[in-house]
């Protein structure tokens, strides 16, 4: 199991982002997820960001959460990705998107893509990935939205790099099964009584495939309060609620890793998520 915090890349807030990162990495949360939307005049740039984070903590990892792959050529993707994975000692993930917000997509220069082409585009970027990541001295591919000929794969990345996909219709999801390292859902948009049908999508593609289920990581995107009031609802509530909650998902849904993004102070709420919340859903979940 992981536990993570959810950093929005407000330019106006850097000195905090900094800070919560850092304060993170003191208490022992697994991982940071950053959003990646380049088109949002607010946001600073994720992948800078990372780098700026990373040089700035010892031990917790991060991940795009999830990159934005019509702005971001799988080939320069997989060399920024394996950069950053080296200077910080094995310390990336790589969360990966196929869009969706295309207006601000084709904004920015960015192609303008169905249903059907992002997640074609996306497969063939997963092969684009590993082939730059191989220890082969050449690597070609060609396909309907990407093409290498003739690159030098390098430098390797510290470790190897988990692929975790934001999706959720039914073809993403079987492109996450057959391909994928990782399932990276968010509550709002896949709440909890939606993950056991996808999770069985993701599965038996994974099988079809010749693949252990066990494999592809799930890690769900959730947000809530923590309170010292009475519960009300879905992770919104005291620290026994969230307890319940998360162990909840993790035996019976099977997801594995929490990334929050919180309402409420955010140095207060990331304290209590690490304290109170995290190492109880551990014990729980492993029968103690």
């Amino acid at each position: 199991m992981a536990f993570g915090w959810f950093l929005t890349p407000n330019a106006d807030e850097y000195p905090q982002l900094v800070a919560q990162a850092q304060l993170a990495d003191r208490l022992g949360l697994d991982l940071i997820g950053i959003q990646d939307h380049p088109y949002q005049r607010r946001f600073l740039d994720t992948w800078t960001l990372l780098a700026l984070l990373v040089a700035q903590t010892d031990r917790i990892a991060f991940f795009p959460d999830v990159a934005n792959l019509p702005l971001r050529p799988p080939a320069v993707l997989a060399k920024a990705a394996a950069s950053l994975d080296l200077a910080s000692g094995g310390r990336l993930e790589l969360g990966l998107g196929a869009g969706g917000f295309w207006d601000g997509i084709a904004g920015m220069g960015g192609p303008r893509r169905t249903p059907g082409e992002a997640v074609g585009a996306l497969e063939e970027a997963i092969q684009v990935l590993r082939l730059l990541w191989s220890d082969q001295r050449t690597v070609r591919f060609e396909g309907d939205h990407y093409r290498v000929a003739g690159i030098h794969p390098g430098p390797r990345p510290a470790h190897p790099i988990g692929i975790w996909v934001g999706g959720y219709g039914p073809r993403m999801l079987g492109l996450i099964g057959r391909a994928a390292d990782g399932w990276v859902p968010s509550a709002p948009y896949t709440p909890p009584d939606q993950l056991a049908a996808a999770q069985a999508r993701i599965d038996d593609a994974a099988q079809a495939a010749g693949r252990d289920p066990a494999a592809v990581r799930r890690v769900y995107n959730v947000n809530g309060e923590i309170t010292d009031g009475p519960s009300r609802g879905f992770l919104d509530g005291p620290p026994a609620r969230w307890v319940d909650d998360l162990t909840a998902l993790t035996l019976d849904q099977g997801m594995d890793t929490y990334v929050l993004w919180p309402t409420g102070d955010p140095d207060r709420q990331l304290r209590r998520f690490a304290e109170e919340v995290a190492p109880a859903v551990v014990t729980l979940a492993r029968g103690g």
